[in-house]
């Protein structure tokens, strides 16, 4: 069988080869033909003398990225030192210096933005991994582990508009003489109590319930990802400690929360960097009102509701800052474990 194929392959290679010949000589009979085979011809013999390395595969990416990543970065640095204005730059932008950053660290606005922040970044994130590292040990234990993990991962799988909508719903208020429209508030009037606005009480309930949102959102996320980090626990381990005495509580505490310490600071910065980006429950449930503002819906309104470009650029700038260490800090960790493989 071999021997038949040889023949019929090599036939099929005489036949391109004078077909690659017949299409070099017609080329070759007109002046653009001509000049295309010498081109052509020029660029083969480049591509044949030149050192292929790393850099010349690395370069695409890192073209995409200067100009996707870098560049507006720059340029984003640069806008925070001029004024008001929707163009990046031109006679009309006016430099005003460090007047848009003293505005970031002075205006009561952006000190309640900051304050907020602050507020999601501890008790967001704090729920969230609490949360989903006990559902993750939990529920590793009962027959119906899948049903309920994916029950409680469905909050994930909903946008952030969607979501917040639901709980603008949930929270809805109405005066105590009409029929509440809100989950919540009906609950609470069915048990004798007065209908609360939760979304206007400043300055702590309202944001404590736009917290609440995002943890039921986020919950989830972090349980899966602690469920496949104490599923790699080994059973001996766990086991050893039992017939050595411990109850569970130690078990959990001297066993398991050592072992899922790397994957717990994983989670925590992430969410950290997530919760520094926050914008769509808020927008979506109050717009920042009553006392809810937070850095990233500041900025979006400084530079579509107000056309203060400059301004916008310097809240960019610090939330970029606000979230640098904490992706150095996930970005050394993965390497340290790569190097330790």
């Amino acid at each position: 069988m071999a021997g038949e194929l040889q023949p019929s392959g090599g036939k099929a290679s005489k036949n391109r080869a004078r077909i690659g010949e017949r299409i070099a000589a017609r080329l070759d009979r007109s002046a653009p033909g001509r000049w295309v085979l010498r081109t052509g011809r020029a660029i083969a013999r480049w591509l044949r003398s030149v050192r292929w390395n790393s850099w010349a595969f690395v370069a695409p990416a890192l073209l995409l990225i200067g100009f996707f990543l870098v560049y507006p970065t720059v340029t984003t640095v640069v806008r925070s030192f001029f004024g008001r204005g929707t163009s990046l730059f031109g006679p009309n932008v006016e430099y005003v210096g460090l007047t848009n950053w003293k505005y970031v660290f002075t205006n009561e606005i952006m000190l309640t933005s900051l304050r907020n922040n602050a507020l999601w970044a501890v008790l967001f994130t704090a729920c969230t991994v609490g949360f989903g590292l006990v559902l993750a040990v939990m529920l590793d234990r009962v027959k119906y582990e899948k049903i309920a993990k994916s029950i409680i991962f469905i909050p994930a799988a909903i946008s952030m508009v969607g979501a917040s909508i639901i709980w603008k719903f949930i929270y809805a208020y109405k005066p105590a003489h009409l029929d509440q429209i809100g989950l919540l508030n009906g609950i609470v009037v069915a048990f004798g109590g007065e209908p609360l606005g939760w979304l206007i009480q400043r300055p702590w309930v309202n944001n404590l319930c736009l917290i609440a949102v995002g943890v039921w959102i986020w919950t989830g996320f972090c349980m899966i990802i602690f469920s496949a980090a104490y599923k790699n626990i080994p059973k001996a381990l766990l086991e050893a400690a039992r017939i050595d005495g411990a109850n569970e509580w130690r078990v959990f505490r001297n066993v398991i929360l050592p072992l899922l310490g790397p994957t717990a600071g994983v989670v925590a910065t992430t969410m950290v960097v997530q919760v520094l980006k926050v914008f769509d429950i808020v927008y979506v449930m109050t717009n920042g009102n009553y006392s809810t503002e937070v850095i990233a819906n500041r900025m979006y309104k400084e530079m579509f509701n107000y056309n203060n470009y400059g301004r916008a650029s310097a809240i960019a700038v610090v939330l970029l800052i606000l979230i640098v260490p904490f992706m150095i800090v996930n970005i050394r960790r993965f390497v340290s474990q790569e190097g330790g493989r």
